[in-house]
Order: C-alpha cells, then sequence, then structure tokens
C-alpha cells in the first residue's frame, strides 16, 4: 500500500505500458525513447541514452569515463563491470617521483583507463537489437546540430568554469576550447555543440568501439598523453575489457536488492540493509529512532567496504563473509541508543549520471557512468571532445591495501546501478543515486522507502535525505522537519543542515507491475531529471 508522505512531493509517477526511460537529463530520456520507438529494446536504448548523456550532461560523464550495468533480460540479472584500470606506468613508487607520494585531483596522473564505450560496445553485442549505429546517431546528432542547456547542467558547468579558472592550470587549456569556445557563458537555453564530439562518436559507431581501444582515437589518446606527460598509453587501451559478472544481492522483507560486487561499493548498501534486518525499524518513516538506526548501519557497511574492497582480480574479497548473517549480527553489537564514531569515512566528491530504461518485452537496465568530480581529470584529448576521467583518485596510497594503487588494478569505485526483484524472482525494476559516496546511502534510502515503507518511485525519490560525512558528522536536506533534525542531534549525531540539495544525489527509478506490465517511473526533483514514457 502507497503511504502518503509528510513532505512535499514535487513530481508524480509516470506511468506507461510499451517502454519508459528515465534519467537526469530530459533530451537524453527522449533520445532513449526515440530507440524504442524505432524498434529498439532497453539495452539499445540504454546505449543511446549513455551516449547522448556525454554530450548532453558533460558536467557528469564522458566518452572518458567508467561505466557499470545491470539487466534484467527477462529471466535473471546479469552484471557488466566496465570499469578501468591504471596504466601500466601508474604505480605508488611513479606517484612518489612525480607528486611526492599525493595523488593530484587533475591532470595525467589520476587517469585511468576509460571503460564506457567497450561497455556501450559489449552490453550492444549480447543485447543489443538495432545496428550500433542507429543507437548512437541520436548522439552524434546532438553533438553536431548543438542544443540549449538545461537549468541544472548550466549551474554544474558554470561551477566547473569558475573552479578550473582559479585553478589556472596549463592541462586546461584544451577543456576550455572545448567546453567554454570563445567565452562561451553556460546559462539555461545557451546552445552549445562539439563537431569533435560527433566525429569521435561517429568513429565509434562505425567500429563498434575498437577505434577507442586498438584504433585512431586510441592513437590520439597516446600521442596526446605523450606529448604532455601522461602515462596513459595504447597498450593500456588495448588491453582493456569488460567483466561480465554475477551480482552480489541482499534479502529484505520479501525482496532482494542486487548490487554490482567489489571493486564497486553496492557491497556496502548491502551491508547496511543486512544489519537493518536484524532492527525493528518504526512503522513511520521520519521517526528519528529509525533513521538514527539507518545511519547508524550505514556507517558500518562503510566500515567494511573502506577495509576490504579492491580489484579482486588482484587482492581477494571474500563478499560471502561480508553479506553474511554473522558479520551482520557483529556489527549490530555496534549499534547501541546514541551514535558512535566507525573510525572511517565517506568523501562527499561525485560527478556521474544515471539512467534506467524499461520495454515491452520485459527487459530492463539499470546502468550508470561518470567522469568522477564533474568533467573528471580536466585533460582534454585534442580534436576528439574525449574528457578523460579522474578515478585514479580513489585509490588507496597505503601500500597492501586491498585498494592500494598498482598497475593494471581497478580502484573502488564509487558508481553502483541497483536492481530490485522480489525475493521469488519476480523483477521489479532498476533504480539508482548518483553522487559519489552518497550513492550508497541514496540506494539504502531509496529501497527502505519503497520496501520498508511503501512509497512509489516519485515518493522514494523525493523523502528528504540523510548523508553520513565522517564520525558522528552527518547532513540532512533542509527539508527534513526541523523538529527531527534536533531528535537525532539528541541522539548524539552532529547533524548539519544543507541548503544545497545537490549532494544528496540525483536518482531514478522504475517499477514493473508483475500482472499488467504497466511502468511506474520517478525522477529526481533534484536535477534535470525526465522520464520518457511511451
Amino acid at each position: 500500500m502507497t503511504v502518503q508522505p509528510e513532505f512535499p512531493v514535487v513530481r508524480r509517477p509516470v506511468y506507461a505500458r510499451r517502454g519508459m526511460v528515465a534519467t537526469s537529463q530530459p533530451l537524453a530520456a527522449q533520445a532513449g525513447q526515440s530507440v524504442l520507438a524505432a524498434g529498439g529494446n532497453a539495452v539499445d536504448a540504454a546505449i543511446a541514452t549513455a551516449a547522448a548523456l556525454t554530450v548532453l550532461e558533460p558536467t557528469s560523464n564522458g566518452i572518458g569515463g567508467d561505466l557499470f550495468a545491470l539487466v534484467w533480460d527477462g529471466g535473471e540479472v546479469h552484471g557488466l563491470n566496465a570499469s578501468g584500470a591504471a596504466p601500466a606506468a601508474l604505480s605508488l613508487d611513479a606517484l612518489e617521483e612525480r607528486h611526492g607520494g599525493q595523488m593530484p585531483k587533475h591532470g595525467w596522473t589520476p587517469v585511468t583507463v576509460p571503460g564506457a564505450v567497450r561497455g556501450w560496445a559489449d552490453l550492444h553485442a549480447r543485447f543489443g537489437r538495432l545496428p550500433f549505429a542507429a543507437v548512437l546517431a541520436p548522439a552524434i546528432a546532438y553533438a553536431r546540430e548543438g542544443y540549449p542547456l538545461s537549468p541544472v547542467l548550466a549551474a554544474g558547468w558554470a561551477r566547473a568554469i569558475r573552479i578550473y579558472s582559479g585553478l589556472n592550470l596549463p592541462v586546461f587549456e584544451e577543456w576550455f576550447r572545448t567546453f567554454a569556445p570563445n567565452g562561451f557563458t553556460p546559462t539555461p537555453g545557451a546552445l552549445w555543440r562539439s563537431e569533435a564530439h560527433a566525429r569521435t562518436l561517429e568513429a565509434i559507431a562505425a567500429t563498434h568501439g575498437a577505434s577507442f581501444y586498438d584504433g585512431d582515437l586510441a592513437a590520439q589518446i597516446d600521442a596526446y598523453a605523450q606529448a604532455t606527460g601522461g602515462l596513459l598509453r595504447s597498450s593500456d587501451l588495448a588491453a582493456h575489457q569488460s567483466e561480465w559478472i554475477t551480482p552480489i544481492a541482499a534479502e529484505y522483507m520479501g525482496h532482494r536488492v542486487h548490487e554490482i560486487p567489489p571493486n564497486g561499493q553496492g557491497i556496502a548498501a548491502l551491508i547496511a540493509l543486512n544489519v537493518l534486518d536484524g532492527l525493528p525499524l518504526p512503522d513511520h518513516w521520519g521517526d528519528p529512532a529509525g533513521l538514527h538506526l539507518q545511519i547508524e548501519a550505514m556507517k558500518r557497511g562503510f566500515h567494511d567496504a573502506h577495509a576490504h574492497v579492491g580489484d579482486p582480480r588482484h587482492v581477494p574479497v571474500d563478499a560471502a563473509h561480508l553479506l553474511s548473517s554473522a558479520n551482520a549480527a557483529a556489527h549490530r553489537a555496534h549499534i547501541g541508543p546514541a551514535a558512535h564514531d566507525p573510525s572511517t569515512h565517506a568523501p562527499s566528491t561525485g560527478g556521474t549520471v544515471y539512467l534506467a530504461t524499461a520495454d515491452d518485452r520485459g527487459q530492463m537496465v539499470s546502468l550508470i557512468q561518470s567522469n568522477y568530480m564533474g568533467f573528471g581529470s580536466g585533460v582534454v584529448v585534442p580534436g576528439t571532445g574525449i574528457a578523460l576521467h579522474n578515478r585514479g583518485h580513489n585509490f588507496s596510497l597505503q601500500a597492501g591495501h586491498p585498494n592500494a594503487l598498482a598497475p593494471g588494478r581497478r580502484p573502488y569505485h564509487t558508481i553502483i546501478p541497483g536492481f530490485l526483484t522480489r525475493s521469488d524472482g519476480t523483477p521489479v525494476g532498476p533504480f539508482g543515486v548518483m553522487g559519489g559516496f552518497m550513492q550508497p546511502q541514496g540506494h539504502l534510502q531509496v529501497v527502505l522507502n519503497t520496501v520498508r515503507y511503501g512509497m512509489n518511485p516519485q515518493q522514494a525519490l523525493d523523502a528528504p535525505r540523510w548523508q553520513w560525512l565522517a564520525g558522528k558528522t552527518v547532513e540532512v536536506e533542509h527539508s527534513l522537519p526541523a523538529a527531527t533534525a534536533r531528535a537525532l542531534a539528541g541522539l548524539g549525531h552532529d547533524v548539519r543542515v544543507q541548503l544545497d540539495s545537490g549532494s544528496f544525489g540525483r536518482g531514478q527509478m522504475i517499477r514493473r507491475n508483475p500482472e499488467t506490465g504497466v511502468l511506474e517511473g520517478g525522477t529526481e526533483s533534484r536535477t534535470d531529471g525526465h522520464i520518457a514514457a511511451w
């Protein structure tokens, strides 16, 4: 039964029967919907939307970023890890020599191999229906013809210009030529286009992504890196492969929550759910005692994630133990009536896009891709529009840590798609919340809002959020009732009211009615989000 929440509902759910695309930028959602209408399936629509987002929301993702996806094929959930590794020349010793052992946010050093393009190609090769070039056509058209900026996008773009102008690093010169040409001012409605971006997408479409890893685009990336002090080489790009993986999951109140396993941080949300599964959450959504338990459980999830998550190809991650009932019970012993300090932290930086798609044949996709920290490293390969991400900043610099920087190793990754089924395997649908280390916290809250408190997708996304930062420090949205915030402070939390909702994540969700097949979608009021329905 759907509840009537005590917080403002900014939007209403959207309903459709034949197909649905939900994402953070309206034109990108419509790009995916146009592919559905042309006979494509949910995977085609997801790739079209993802490619379009590199043009339509470059403040949060790009061709030079990473990707993760969960695909419901009508019978089971498949996972794709399309994240890249550190270049062969990037090591702790190299970092010491270059930067005194500190990992910078910008420039070539934090650039790892981008995996998004291969992720598109691999998703299409396994599940796609339409020709790859047709799927990428909307993105190419928007890059070549231009489009008007939406409001939240424009604000993020302007913020990046202020930050990069203040830093005044030589590495940003090509970024300004690409994203702020001739003094371009990113205001709502301002038109931006990139012919270089269009040509790159055409090369990717014509070669099914191969040009980026083994062809002309790879050669351009390599040449620019060698000319400007980068460590990424064409050999690193050629060695990159996506990985099809079995998702991990946790049971909660007759539902199963699916996440990508490490090197992703989705396991943090699942651990928190396991902890809460043995605790009596109050029936009322806004009860401070219930929010306290959620925050404390999330701390325990991060405690494990920060200690154990790395690249399982190099360092084993015992996910079975981390998700065991014994581990959950051990964590519950740390949870009491007052806030505790788990001796870990959850940095709040991010820069990600999320999308959910569904078609009328039962296929559904949960996909997330990112450049990290907005535009990423600030490195743009001349003549290509390729803005490279800075995922290497997430490595631990402590030798011996599971997430320690090493050549060929993938870093702890913040971006995580989610998928919800019932415990009997009946699909519910895709969901996700973007925003750095807010993501597992957003997953936990959206799942609880849906499963425990009976909210529809829009209500589950609109509900005021909390965000644990470090120690006993918790930020809450200004829309959370003041009395609730005061009660949390009375339980020992260092509560800070955040007036800017942008740091609390931006998500989407689609649910399928198992009896009628009707799709029900929600999208964030915190962004330019849109649901394209058919």
